[in-house]
């Protein structure tokens, strides 16, 4: 009886050996999956610019949290409004995890609106949320127009109102706010760059425009120490989000005549609010966007982050975090009678009737 037992006991420690040797992670702490890997971020954009700023004070801390410390390396696809990337990520690029995608709102606005040569699905990319997320953008007149009240604005026929190309940021929220608070016959002048629309504002060339409240604070500061401009109204991005110097300012919103005008504005935040996406193509396993999210909802919140990001780009970041992307997607108004209106008020046509 002790031989058979001894001969068992051999016969075991001859099996646990043949299992080491064969299926070693089974039985060792597997090695994490991205330890020795490295990751590409495909930028829809040239090099050197803020957005590429914003991914740069990023990527030490995603090393950091992402476990095994990967890698990672930036590839710049411009084109379209970061389309090209999107379609590469959407399309071509291998769901492995391994390459990761970084666009502007851009990529956003254009599938919405149905724009060609959109090839991706946005509600199938899985987000891994943005950098920033807030935005104030202001309207103002020169004080010399003297454009001093809404009754005023609204009483003007054919108020000049500067922009740098159809399609801009900022071209899109003058057209917006003219819309909104319901202007007379306003004329839209392109073609500035976007150093030449306050000096432009100032010689009279234009009579207003839409720009960003921290931009009049940091660029444009004798604006409001001489009083050289009227302030009349500011789009809050997100809702509610009050800037702590333009906050007496009315919001847009509450300006809007309709549902589909609230619509409107719903989408125009939407656009704005989802900042400069990070994307994983669709059939990215779980398991590894699950560890990736983690690793930018750390990065997101980690202090350090938050003051490199301010040397990089010399703006505070303002995060939306990945579950919070994805819901501000899902909640984009899609109806074809917002789109519509939407889609002209961004074009270079006479704004819709209201």
């Amino acid at each position: 009886m002790a031989l058979v037992r001894d001969r068992l006991f051999k016969i075991s420690l001859a099996l646990g050996a043949l299992w080491i040797c064969l299926f070693p992670t089974f039985v060792f702490s597997q090695a994490p999956f991205y330890q020795g890997k490295t990751i590409t971020i495909v930028q829809g954009r040239d090099p050197g610019g803020t957005g590429d700023m914003r991914v740069r004070a990023l990527l030490p801390f995603l090393q950091k949290y992402i476990p095994g410390n990967p890698t990672i390396v930036n590839e710049y696809m411009p084109g379209g409004g970061s389309r090209k990337a999107a379609n590469h990520i959407y399309k071509s690029a291998r769901p492995d995890g391994l390459t990761i995608g970084n666009a502007s709102s851009g990529m956003v606005a254009v599938a919405v609106l149905g724009e060609k040569g959109v090839l991706y699905d946005l509600d199938k990319f899985f987000y891994l949320g943005s950098p920033f997320s807030s935005h104030h953008a202001v309207f103002v007149s020169r004080k010399e127009a003297g454009l001093s009240s809404i009754e005023k604005l609204r009483a003007a026929a054919g108020i000049r109102i500067g922009g740098q190309s159809v399609g801009f940021s900022t071209y899109i929220e003058g057209r917006l706010f003219a819309y909104i608070l319901g202007l007379k016959e306003p004329r839209f002048v392109t073609g500035y760059g976007g150093a030449e629309l306050d000096p432009a504002l100032m010689r009279g060339e234009i009579d207003a425009r839409a720009t960003s409240a921290d931009t009049v604070l940091r660029r444009n500061p004798e604006w409001l120490e001489k009083g050289l401009v009227d302030f009349h109204a500011l789009i809050e991005v997100p809702k509610g989000d009050k800037h702590p110097h333009f906050a007496p300012l009315p919001e847009l919103e509450s300006f809007a005549k309709s549902e589909k005008d609230r619509k409107l504005m719903m989408m125009q935040r939407a656009f704005r609010v989802t900042g400069q996406p990070f994307i994983l193509p669709p059939g990215t396993p779980k398991d590894r966007v699950d560890i990736l999210q983690e690793a930018f909802r750390k990065t997101y919140k980690d202090p350090e982050f938050h003051k490199e990001y301010k040397k990089f780009t010399a703006d505070d970041p303002t995060p939306l975090m990945p579950e919070d992307h994805e819901r501000a997607i899902r909640e984009i108004p899609r109806e074809p009678e917002v789109v519509d209106v939407f889609k002209k008020l961004v074009g270079a046509g006479p704004l819709p009737p209201r």
